[in-house]
């Protein structure tokens, strides 16, 4: 535990101080991978070779960037799949914007033209019945767990509750409090991901600890998706271990860069 805290210390304060998107010799010592080399796809499903091409993100000033309404609403992918890891990134969001990093990730799929009714109807229906293919223009709707980023004094899903908060276990454990740095700076995130126990980190404190067994998270996927439906399933059981980790395009600018991870074993 104190080798974690020592390792976690010194990223924080900048000790080590690796210039961005690279890894000091102490971290690659330490089993970290670099996860984004500031100006390429490397380690990525590039959007652009996808056909027809993606157009949710882009590369711009040594970042990987979300983009606001894109043609395909999809999240960013890593070609690899990870069980238990610890993640660092940086992260900004653009005034009133929302964004993710999304992990332990169970499905994800393209959905249905919206007609009436709620979104979670939409996606239960596009689960029944698949699009078939890739379409031009839609939404690529990621089921998993969501370390939420997000200008909580401007995007209006920080007022459904504290567990919508920027920090958060998306809709189901909130921050313990509010660590961001105003919008257009940057914050620094850590997500480690141990069997069933997840830890955020922001900006140097741990806002949540928790279960993704524990009842909470049942009681949050229940009340939006209904007990004993698909998603719920999914997530109260995530019989998926080996699992992708994406950004999330939520229709803002975002931006990302200093991606470091380190997988199992943890010390």
């Amino acid at each position: 535990m104190r080798t974690i805290a020592a390792a976690w210390a010194m990223l924080a304060s900048g000790a080590a101080l690796a210039a961005d998107n690279q890894l000091t010799a102490g971290e690659r010592a330490a089993g970290w991978r670099l996860l984004f080399d500031g100006r390429s796809y490397a380690g990525w499903e590039d959007p652009a070779r996808k056909s027809p091409p993606g157009d949710s993100f882009t590369i711009e000033d040594g970042c990987l960037k979300a983009l606001p309404k894109p043609r395909i609403t999809e999240d960013l992918f890593t070609s690899e799949t990870y069980r238990d890891f610890e993640l660092v990134f940086d992260w900004k969001i653009s005034p009133g914007g929302n964004s993710g990093v999304k992990y332990r990730i169970q499905d994800h799929l393209f959905l249905l033209e919206r007609q009436t009714g709620k979104f979670e109807d939409q996606v239960a229906r596009s689960l029944l019945q698949r699009p078939a293919g890739r379409p031009a223009h839609g939404q690529d709707y990621v089921i998993g767990f969501e370390y939420q980023l997000l200008d909580n004094a401007k995007n209006p899903d920080a007022r459904k509750g504290e567990t919508h908060q920027a920090g958060a276990l998306y809709d189901m454990a909130a921050p313990s409090r509010d660590m961001t740095r105003p919008v257009g700076e940057f914050n620094h995130a850590r997500l480690v991901v141990k069997g069933d126990r997840v830890e955020h980190w922001l900006n140097g404190v741990e806002v949540v600890s928790t279960s993704l067994d524990a009842r909470e998270i049942a009681q949050g996927t229940a009340a939006r998706w209904g007990a004993g439906s698909a998603v719920y399933r999914m997530l109260v059981e995530h019989p998926r271990q080996d699992c992708p980790i994406s950004l999330q395009n939520h229709g803002s600018a975002a931006w990302f860069k200093n991606l470091k991870i380190r997988p199992a074993p943890l010390p």
